[in-house]
């Protein structure tokens, strides 16, 4: 769809309302769930979407940079009360229904922030000072991802490292299902995933990874002694851990089924891997 850009005019106090799909000034924010676009976007221009005030709070809140931000009315007034909204950041305001049309899906907390990526630290200035860690290899699930983050944030889980081909976690719907927690968490992306365990164990992290399998130990049993440094590894959804990384890890952990269920999702156990290393 080519759009042809047009201005508009009316203000609503500090807010720029938006009445067509054309005004160039909200380009970045066309049909967003296009996956080849946002592909093409994101590198570029180093940013990331962050829905709904609340999200958009957080990450400002952890010295995220908004670039402008776009809202239907009845949600101006949250984020306006957010000192935390620098006064230079263009707002622009939008119907519900145009909102949907322009992005491309429904806007349920009625608010969007584009927002500047960060550089990411190494992972071993990430791990430097942790002591319970999580890698997730190649996940490709965003709602996936984004539940482990907010699981990691709940239980206290000190980093995050995901391989090159884990699903983003600062694609809009991965910072949705996190509820913004995947500012709180810090995490990074590996460079080379064939040396991340070797480089955690390195540390001195013993390297545990989930598998249905039922040779593996039970969680209840492993977590009463654990180690203080454990890195819980978790694979990609149905295929799970490839068999170089369940070779490399010191221990291999399952959750105890019952009824003839073999697996859980993968973010369902993360939060029983991570609330069972409390004990």
């Amino acid at each position: 769809m080519k759009l042809q850009p047009k201005r508009a005019t009316q203000f609503l106090g500090d807010w720029l309302a938006i009445n067509d799909l054309g005004d160039e000034r909200v380009s970045l924010y066309w049909q967003l769930t296009d996956v080849q676009l946002r592909a093409q976007l994101e590198p570029e221009h180093g940013i990331f979407v962050a829905e709904g005030a609340k999200v958009i709070e957080r990450a400002m809140d952890a010295g995220y940079e908004p670039i402008s931000v776009l809202a239907t009315e009845k949600w101006l007034h949250l984020l306006d009360d957010s000192a935390l909204l620098p006064v230079s950041t263009p707002r622009f305001c939008a119907g519900e229904d145009l909102l949907e049309e322009l992005t491309g899906f429904r806007v349920h907390r009625g608010a969007l922030a584009l927002m500047r990526r960060r550089p990411l630290v190494s992972v071993s200035e990430l791990i430097a000072s942790a002591q319970r860690i999580v890698l997730l290899e190649d996940l490709k699930e965003h709602t996936n991802v984004g539940a482990i983050m907010r699981c990691a944030a709940a239980f206290g889980v000190d980093a995050v490292i995901v391989s090159p081909a884990c699903a983003d976690p600062l694609y809009r719907r991965a910072v949705k299902v996190s509820m913004g927690t995947v500012f709180q968490v810090p995490w990074t992306v590996s460079d080379d995933w064939s040396q991340t365990l070797t480089q955690v164990c390195s540390a001195g992290f013993t390297t545990a990874a989930l598998t249905p399998d039922a040779q593996a130990q039970d969680i209840r049993v492993w977590s009463t002694t654990a180690p203080d440094k454990v890195a819980l590894v978790f694979g990609t959804e149905g295929p799970g851990l490839t068999m170089q990384t369940v070779q490399n890890c010191d221990a291999l952990l399952r959750i105890p089924m019952a009824s003839g269920v073999d697996s859980l999702n993968v973010a369902a156990a993360a939060a029983v891997a991570l609330f069972a290393l409390q004990n």
